[in-house]
């Protein structure tokens, strides 16, 4: 489901996580790599294409919650702003968001707009790990241990940095597994997936 306000939000009554970055960065992508399922988040090739919150239910125990991107949205700014604030509005009142995951794509590494993201978790007191994408589109595995060597360094000093970087490729399944075994110790969940 999806929902464009606070009140549209479904109750809090399961173990959440939270999936943000910037547009394009592969969220889609990444959470239907991490569910099993292709068609479950709509990617789309145009940025900015998220504008609510979405959840998705998984096994009835607990739900994946796709953010609004930020970046490169191609909308009036009181339109991306909206959305933008509802994400913000989000992550400050629900108490049963267990982890945010922030992706990064790994070819292009921090930014500014991730800090002003990192910045609102840290101010928000929410848990966050970074989730490096798109590892795939890098030369060799040794440049992927520098992208996650650089990150884990830059974020050291953040107090809701957990301080563990994920490496993962969607397309080709790399860091999945370890991606959806942090979710389910995230929601304190033990056993498979489904």
């Amino acid at each position: 489901m999806g929902a464009v306000s606070i009140p549209g939000l479904p109750p809090a009554d399961l173990p959440e996580v939270a999936f943000a970055g910037r547009s394009n960065v592969g969220k889609s992508s990444l959470i239907n790599a991490v569910t099993g399922r292709t068609h479950l988040a709509r990617a789309s090739t145009a940025p900015g294409r998220t504008r609510e919150v979405n959840f998705f239910v998984a096994d009835d125990r607990m739900r994946l919650v796709d953010l609004p991107g930020y970046g490169f949205a191609k909308v009036s700014r009181g339109e991306k702003n909206k959305f933008q604030n509802l994400g913000r509005s989000y992550l400050r009142g629900r108490p049963n968001l267990k982890r945010a995951y922030l992706l990064i794509d790994s070819r292009h590494g921090l930014k500014e707009v991730d800090r002003e993201a990192m910045d609102a978790f840290d101010i928000s007191a929410v848990s966050y790990q970074i989730v490096l994408t798109k590892t795939d589109k890098l030369r060799s595995q040794r440049d992927v241990e520098q992208v996650v060597a650089e990150t884990l360094r830059k974020i050291a000093k953040r107090p809701a940095a957990f301080p563990r970087v994920l490496a993962t490729s969607a397309e080709k399944g790399a860091g999945i597994p370890e991606l959806r075994a942090e979710i389910l110790a995230a929601c304190e969940l033990a056993g498979g997936h489904g």
